[in-house]
């Protein structure tokens, strides 16, 4: 079975058990940005994986949700910031580049340029890292965000803080989708990757410490408090999260950037 893994320090939580403690026999990792995940979902090459929240508007009649994961923040997030030369309510016709590897970040912003403050920018596809030069601002999220900077950023925004501020959501920023057919050929050895996702979150509060240094350790460049930056994700799938992702869904299907969902299919 392959099984999707964002290379990304904030989904690392659901991996530590499999990687650290005990191998799922049967099971190959296949680590990527979510956009490329997305896209080995859409083509059926991934059994499971964590996807974006906004390519499951895509994949919605093929795959079904786990229903108690997924990757979320209540308001500030750190790891996903629109960098800017200019304040956000001066964006209007501007430049603004997109980072490659979001998708639910993406549509995220354009909901929030569109809808709240009313301003149409360009859009530009760029690198994971992009850089200003000849944009006015830049969308980056995931580790990139979260590293050193190669340059003086005069504004930042935390899209998280914005949507909270702005709609009193939360963003669900991934949920863990699994292919039908997968549900039937591999039920067995699914049943042993939700129970280590369940002993990984739980290994992060049980032996904290070891559990900062290994992700120190996968990801040395990141200059922010680890353990602090676990504490403001959220990985249990609560009915609040589910009624945010559901507002999520009802915004960017009304804007037309995202496929309409009517409703989210659980896995039982």
């Amino acid at each position: 079975m392959k099984l999707g893994y964002i290379n990304y320090l904030n989904c690392y939580p659901f991996y530590y058990a499999m990687t650290e403690k005990k191998p799922i026999p049967g099971v190959e990792i296949v680590p990527a940005y979510p956009s490329e995940l997305n896209e080995m979902m859409r083509k059926g090459a991934l059994d499971i994986s964590p996807i974006s929240s906004a390519a499951y508007a895509d994949i919605q009649d093929e795959v079904m949700i786990l229903p108690d994961f997924c990757l979320a923040s209540v308001g500030y997030v750190r790891s996903v910031i629109l960098i800017s030369k200019v304040p956000i309510e001066a964006l209007d016709k501007k430049k603004i580049g997109l980072s490659r590897a979001s998708q639910t970040s993406v549509v995220l912003l354009k909901c929030l340029l569109r809808k709240y403050y009313r301003i149409e920018p360009e859009y530009e596809d760029k690198d994971p890292s992009p850089v200003l030069q000849e944009m006015d601002a830049a969308l980056i999220i995931g580790n990139e965000a979260m590293i050193q900077m190669s340059e003086a950023v005069p504004y930042i925004y935390d899209l998280g803080d914005l949507w909270f501020r702005k709609t009193g959501f939360p963003v669900v920023f991934a949920v863990f989708a699994v292919r039908k057919q997968a549900m039937e050929q591999h039920s067995e050895t699914l049943k042993a990757v939700i129970e280590s996702y369940r002993h990984s979150l739980q290994y992060l509060e049980t032996e904290p410490e070891t559990f900062i240094r290994k992700a120190r350790e996968k990801y040395p460049n990141i200059i922010y408090d680890i353990s602090a930056y676990y504490r403001l994700l959220k990985y249990e799938f609560t009915a609040d999260l589910k009624a945010a992702l559901r507002f999520y869904f009802s915004v960017s299907g009304e804007s037309g950037f995202l496929r309409q969902v009517e409703s989210l299919k659980f896995m039982e």
